[in-house]
C-alpha cells in the first residue's frame, strides 16, 4: 500500500473537483467503508488513489468520457514499477474501469464497488454540491438554467439548452443513491442526500424568485 502523498503529483492542487482534496477524500471514505466490509484495503487504496489520475480538461476536444480507461493504463505502468503482482494489477484496474456512473463497466468485486460508492459519496452533500458548481463553472456552463420538458423526461439537453449544476443534479445526483452497492455507503448517504437535495430546491427556488 502506498500513501497519498506519493499520489499528489498526478492531481492538481487547484482542480475543485477532481484534484487531490477529492482523491483523498474518495480515499478516506473507500479505506472505511473497506474496513468495515472486510475489503482488500491494499487494493481498494491503490484504485482510489488512481482512480482520476488521467483526468483532463473539461473544455478539451475528448473530454472526461474515456478517462478511466486512461487511468487504468496509468496504472498498470506504475503497479508494475512498484512490483506489484499481475493479478492484483488487474484487480486495481478493474476497480478503476468500473468506478464512473457513466461508465460502460459495472463494478464487479467488493473493492470495485466500494471505490464506486466512495466515488458517488463524494458527489453528495455540501461537497458534492461544490463540486457539481465547479464543475459548470470548468465547463463553462450556467449554475442554474430553466431544464426543458424534455430533459427532465430524458436526460437529453435541446439544441441550444445549457447543462447547468441544476441539469446535473437532476440527471444524476439527485438519484445517485439509488445506485450505491454497500449498506454503509446507503448509510452515509442519507444525510448528505438531504444537505444536497435542501440545497438546489433552494437554488431553483431563488432563481424562480419563488424564495
Amino acid at each position: 500500500m502506498f500513501s497519498p502523498e506519493k499520489a499528489r503529483a498526478w492531481y492538481s492542487e487547484n482542480d475543485p473537483v477532481h484534484g487531490f482534496d477529492h482523491v483523498q477524500r474518495v480515499f478516506k471514505l473507500a479505506n472505511e467503508i473497506g474496513k468495515e466490509l472486510n475489503a482488500d484495503l491494499g487494493i481498494l487504496s491503490a484504485a482510489a488513489l488512481l482512480h482520476d489520475s488521467a483526468r483532463v480538461d473539461p473544455l478539451s476536444q475528448s473530454g472526461t468520457h474515456e478517462h478511466e480507461q486512461d487511468a487504468a493504463s496509468f496504472a498498470q505502468i506504475f503497479l508494475m514499477d512498484e512490483g506489484w503482482e499481475e493479478e492484483k494489477i488487474r484487480a486495481v484496474q478493474h476497480c478503476i474501469i468500473a468506478h464512473r456512473f457513466r461508465g460502460k463497466q459495472a463494478p464487479q468485486t467488493l473493492e470495485a464497488k466500494i471505490l464506486f460508492d466512495a466515488d458517488k459519496l463524494d458527489v453528495l452533500g455540501a461537497f458534492g454540491a461544490a463540486r457539481t458548481i465547479g464543475y459548470a463553472v470548468q465547463a463553462r456552463q450556467p449554475i442554474f438554467a430553466e431544464p426543458s420538458k424534455e430533459f427532465i423526461s430524458s436526460g437529453l439537453t435541446q439544441r441550444g439548452e445549457p447543462h447547468s449544476a441544476y441539469h446535473e443534479y437532476l440527471f444524476k445526483l439527485k438519484n445517485i443513491h439509488k445506485n450505491l452497492h454497500t449498506d454503509p455507503a446507503k448509510r452515509m448517504a442519507k444525510q448528505r442526500r438531504k444537505v444536497l437535495v435542501q440545497f438546489f430546491e433552494q437554488l431553483a427556488a431563488e432563481a424562480r424568485s419563488e424564495a
